[in-house]
């Protein structure tokens, strides 16, 4: 019988977890690493027929407006072009998503590929989040250009990225592929320590 091992965060060994808090207090920014988050990647014709079928399995139509997220349910999906889409579930429901946009799609040219462990995911909250982006990131930041719902496709610290702001606070999803997921971690964690850093649980 073949061995099973735990499965691991791409963030696991910095052992985040020990230095958690559960109150930040005042600090300007807080960073968590967002565990095992489902991602799967969706590819296919914008059609009606294609976003309603899509639509029925994920409970709400994939944007089609370029670099917005849609969702419902706990369930997102990012425009990442103008027939692909990342659609980011809680841990562990990625399996019954890519099962009902299979059924769904069933006959229509279309793709959905399980890509979870492909990138990880970090979070990036307070009130000087903002600023610690705009240190390495080449996007108009700005709350003019760049609000909750929105997301795009860039460069962090030189790291390819998407970078999802989830609200208005400001707060932001940064994903960014696994093999780099330290080194974009402790750039970050560095970037925020002039303005008071906190590390809570994801």
């Amino acid at each position: 019988m073949p061995e099973t091992y735990p499965r691991q965060g791409a963030l696991d060994h910095l052992r985040l977890d020990a230095r958690a808090v559960d109150d930040p207090g005042d600090a300007g920014v807080v960073m968590c690493a967002r565990r095992f988050v489902g991602k799967v990647n969706l590819r296919g014709r914008p059609t009606k027929r294609f976003r309603e079928a899509a639509g029925g399995a994920l409970g709400f139509a994939p944007p089609v407006k370029p670099n917005t997220a849609a969702g419902a349910g706990g369930v997102s999906a990012l425009w990442l072009g103008p027939d692909e889409w990342l659609i980011v579930t809680p841990p562990g429901r990625e399996g019954e998503v890519i099962e009902g946009l299979r059924a769904r799609l069933g006959g229509q040219h279309a793709a959905v590929t399980d890509v979870s462990e492909g990138r990880a995911v970090i979070g990036l909250a307070g009130p000087r989040a903002r600023e610690v982006l705009m240190k390495g990131c080449p996007l108009d930041l700005h709350p003019r250009a760049f609000k909750a719902g929105d997301c795009a496709q860039s460069t962090l610290a030189r790291a390819l990225v998407i970078v999802h702001q989830t609200s208005d606070a400001p707060a932001y999803d940064v994903y960014v592929e696994r093999s780099f997921a330290d080194y974009l971690w402790r750039w970050l964690e560095d970037a925020a320590t002039e303005y008071g850093l906190a590390v809570i649980r994801g």
